[in-house]
């Protein structure tokens, strides 16, 4: 044997790694609603929801091709049997595209995991001649004043949603801010 040997290269095997695929951050799916606080004589109607056993005002989904406005004052009339005008402003008195109500408050609320609703909160007031009597089957649908409301053990959330449209609307008479469809 004479000579340098030559070294054999070693070829290493492949070695395994163990990267986590990339994986992208959940989207939620989301939905839009409405929720609407309607005052009458310095009350709001509230009810105790089924699901969630939480007090709550009128509301539910805006439906396929319907506008929001339609969707809030839909709700209040499916879930309480009271027709409502929503209050609010419009941005402009121009010819051109509809102008709707603007929603007295927008929202983002978790509702289910993976679950959102992107909700639109609408101040209300029956329309004219309004007798007084709701008709629906929500447990504890009614007229509260603000002591009675305080006293259903609403979240803090809805304190405050209550508290603002009491004070809102509570001493408005029928006349500014009507924005009815």
């Amino acid at each position: 044997m004479s000579g340098d040997p030559t070294p054999t290269p070693s070829i290493a095997p492949p070695v395994a790694t163990s990267v986590a695929p990339v994986v992208e951050p959940s989207v939620p799916t989301r939905d839009w609603a409405v929720s609407v606080f309607v005052i009458w004589r310095e009350q709001v109607l509230l009810h105790r929801h089924r699901k969630l056993r939480l007090w709550l005002p009128p509301g539910g989904h805006v439906e396929f091709g319907e506008l929001p406005d339609e969707a809030a004052v839909r709700e209040v009339l499916e879930e309480t049997g009271v027709a409502v005008e929503l209050v609010g402003e419009r941005a402009v008195e121009a010819p051109g595209p509809v102008q709707l109500v603007r929603p007295r408050g927008v929202q983002l609320e978790a509702i289910a995991p993976g679950h959102e609703h992107i909700d639109l909160v609408y101040l209300a007031r029956p329309r004219a001649g309004y007798d007084g009597r709701v008709a629906g089957d929500e447990e504890g649908l009614g007229w509260y004043d603000r002591r009675a409301a305080h006293g259903l053990g609403l979240t803090a959330e809805m304190a405050a949603w209550v508290e603002l449209a009491l004070a809102e609307l509570a001493q408005e008479g029928s006349a500014g801010g009507t924005a009815g469809l």
